[in-house]
């Protein structure tokens, strides 16, 4: 009986009676699995990241431990069992490509290799609004470091404004580890809401007869110029923000497979094997750094207050520059576009187009919207770049 006894009061069950904490954790795994599954939430990112969460508070499951990150280094001597208290578990290893800046640059070789840059290069304006769309991350940025929050925790919150979730994993992972669970929850979540939060936004900042604007025609892109715009674009960028260049790198990398046509296995694999095998890693990994003494506090509401913050003031950022810049211009832009500029590609330029679409069932801008879409991701690179060499 006594062995028996013993048995039950090592079980997980017993931890939880006496650890509500924990039970807290377990139930919001379970209600991100819902949201992923039932509601299909971003499930190829929220599913894996909700079971990591579930994971790593499974009591006695030592999975992860955070103590191995301390202090956002890696403690490589803890790896080897100098501590005999201490086994590091499969989680640990797996996190080690998130901590290292790996998983979110491979990620990005898929990313590229499934862009069309053929928008942005035949109108180079809509570079201007996906950099005015990234407006929200900065501003953010300041208001989270009036709320006390580090300079590098500020950053982190502000690159959800982004909406790009491996870049914000990116930049979390380097400046604020210890926010990582919290940040890729509130960033995945908020880009599947793109379609819940941006349209009262649009709809506020423009007048009908401006949602009514007929764009014209895209011109024609050589594939010369799809050729050579990843190669300027990953020399211009690292030249100017060295700190982006992993990033961008990867990004045009990949797009480079895909639009010289002379690697075709190359770019499939990383648009479906790679970006299969790196989401799974990632999701996980990234799930298993919520912990209950890591999200359950106040600053964690902070965060994903000012990530809705973000958000909207990136799409704002966007609509207004494209209704400014219709002051000078001959043919005017549908200020729609302008939103798209926050980087959640493909769901943004969508989301232009359907509210377009509503106001003039004869008005297709879903080419024109995926030029500032994709100048999103650039620019975001680009944000997370300047936050990474001031804070990192």
């Amino acid at each position: 009986m006594d062995a028996i006894k013993e048995f039950f009061l090592n079980t997980g069950f017993v931890y939880l009676a006496n650890h509500w904490q924990t039970l807290v954790m377990l139930l919001i795994a379970f209600v991100l699995l819902f949201l992923a599954i039932v509601k299909k939430f971003e499930p190829l990112l929220l599913l894996p990241i909700a079971f990591g969460m579930l994971l790593t508070n499974l009591p006695g499951a030592e999975m992860f431990h955070a103590e191995l990150f301390a202090g956002g280094h890696v403690h490589w001597d803890l790896f080897g069992g100098a501590n005999a208290n201490l086994t590091a578990g499969l989680l640990d290893y797996l996190y080690l490509g998130v901590k290292l800046g790996i998983y979110p640059c491979l990620i990005f070789f898929g990313v590229g290799a499934m862009t069309d840059f053929e928008p942005l290069i035949a109108n180079p304006k809509s570079l201007l609004l996906g950099a005015a769309a990234q407006i929200g991350i900065f501003v953010t940025f300041i208001g989270c470091t009036l709320m006390g929050f580090t300079g590098a925790q500020a950053g982190s919150t502000g690159i959800i404004g982004g909406a790009d979730g491996p870049t914000a994993i990116f930049v979390t992972s380097k400046l604020a580890p210890e926010l990582l669970g919290p940040i890729a929850v509130a960033a995945y979540s908020y880009m599947a809401l793109v379609p819940v939060i941006q349209p009262p936004i649009m709809k506020l900042l423009t007048t009908k007869k401006e949602r009514q604007i007929v764009m014209k025609p895209l011109r024609s892109v050589s594939k010369t110029e799809k050729i050579i715009f990843p190669i300027v674009i990953t020399v211009f960028v690292a030249l100017l923000v060295p700190s982006a260049a992993p990033l961008v790198g990867s990004l045009m990398l990949g797009n480079l497979f895909k639009e010289s046509g002379v690697t075709e296995r190359l770019s499939k694999t990383v648009q479906n094997e790679l970006m299969n095998i790196v989401t799974i890693f990632l999701g996980v990994t990234v799930g298993a750094t919520a912990t209950a003494k890591a999200f359950l506090n106040v600053q964690t509401l902070e965060i994903l207050a000012m990530g809705v913050v973000a958000f909207g003031l990136g799409t704002a950022g966007g609509v207004l520059l494209a209704k400014f810049m219709n002051l000078f211009l001959k043919n005017k832009i549908n200020p729609l576009i302008g939103s798209a500029g926050v980087s959640a590609v493909p769901m943004a330029a969508r989301v232009s187009q359907t509210v377009g679409q509503k106001e003039n069932p004869k008005n297709f801008l879903l080419m024109h919207a995926m030029g500032p879409n994709v100048a999103g991701v650039i620019g975001s690179a680009i944000a997370a770049g300047v936050l990474i060499s001031i804070f990192g």
